[in-house]
């Protein structure tokens, strides 16, 4: 039997990528109101928006307002998304804790998502980290498309491994790998960690994995059997990419501590307040959640 760690840290990333793809427009009372539930969760970490110009993510336009009025809880980092100079300003004004910049490994994706080649991406990204860090924030880089892509299909290891380093030099703190339409499968997923471990700490990379195919827990343990013990999810199974077609919903953060609790893997989370939280969003919008571990419980109609 594998040794499984003794304890792993959960990213909450529902309020950014759990909402962005939401067609219902979230209040942004509702969206206050929901992370200051997750706060109590015994969480330590929430992404809580993105500060991207409002005609590419409408839903989170209100970013500037939901930043500055939620209530903080010591202990607790809450992140913003930044695409560029002009959003880690707003991101500056509402002192968010950590700043996450974002790009793909894949040439096609990136153009879709950020309107610009991976190359012209680099540059533009190392000054909002240089920036960051000379404000005193942490910087957490985020790499999708890591284990496919909806234009290219498959992308090679040495894509990865190029953009990754890139992003490390820049002087990001942590490396977020994505599966952002949701393709992969555990022996794929330790065969790219055997490459990228042999390069990167795995105390500096987490594993963003989305359920499209069902597979997102089975990709976890396939990441916890490598050592990897940071893991991003969406309350409820919230999410997607507006610029990836056919991305459903990040592994339910819900059904992930079930599974790890039940593995004798702490979490430190409170699963009476995640469901409380899970209950509420999803009646704000309008629909079940996908996660499995909703199904369980009492459920109101939305």
């Amino acid at each position: 039997m594998s040794k499984w760690p003794q304890r792993v840290t959960i990213k909450e990333v529902g309020p950014r990528d759990g909402l962005q793809n939401e067609e219902t427009t979230i209040a942004t009372e509702d969206k206050i109101t929901w992370i200051n539930q997750l706060s109590k969760t015994g969480l330590t970490y929430i992404e809580i928006t993105s500060f991207v110009h409002p005609k590419w993510i409408p839903q989170l336009a209100d970013a500037l307002e939901v930043a500055t009025r939620i209530e903080r809880v010591p202990g607790v980092t809450y992140a913003a998304l930044v695409p560029n100079m002009k959003g880690l300003e707003k991101a500056l004004t509402a002192q968010v804790n950590e700043v996450s910049v974002f790009m793909s490994a894949s040439e096609t994706h990136n153009r879709k998502n950020i309107n610009k080649s991976i190359e012209d991406t680099f540059p533009v990204l190392k000054e909002v980290v240089k920036v960051a860090k000379q404000e005193g924030k942490t910087v957490r880089g985020y790499v999708s498309t890591v284990f496919g892509c909806p234009y290219e299909g498959v992308i090679s290891v040495d894509q990865v491994i190029n953009v990754s380093e890139k992003l490390f030099e820049m002087g990001i703190d942590e490396l977020s790998l994505g599966d952002t339409i949701g393709v992969a499968t555990p022996r794929q997923v330790q065969e790219i960690l055997e490459q990228l471990l042999k390069r990167f700490p795995k105390e500096k990379l987490a594993m963003h994995f989305h359920d499209t195919r069902g597979t997102a827990l089975a990709n976890v343990l396939a990441s916890l059997e490598m050592g990897m013990t940071t893991f991003d999810s969406s309350l409820g199974g919230l999410g997607g990419c507006p610029y990836a077609p056919g991305a459903s919903g990040n592994v339910a953060t819900d059904d992930l501590v079930y599974m790890l609790q039940g593995m004798g893997i702490s979490t430190g989370l409170h699963v009476e307040r995640l469901t409380e939280a899970a209950l509420f969003i999803q009646s704000k919008i309008g629909r079940p959640l996908p996660s499995h571990y909703l199904q369980t419980v009492d459920v109101p109609p939305c």
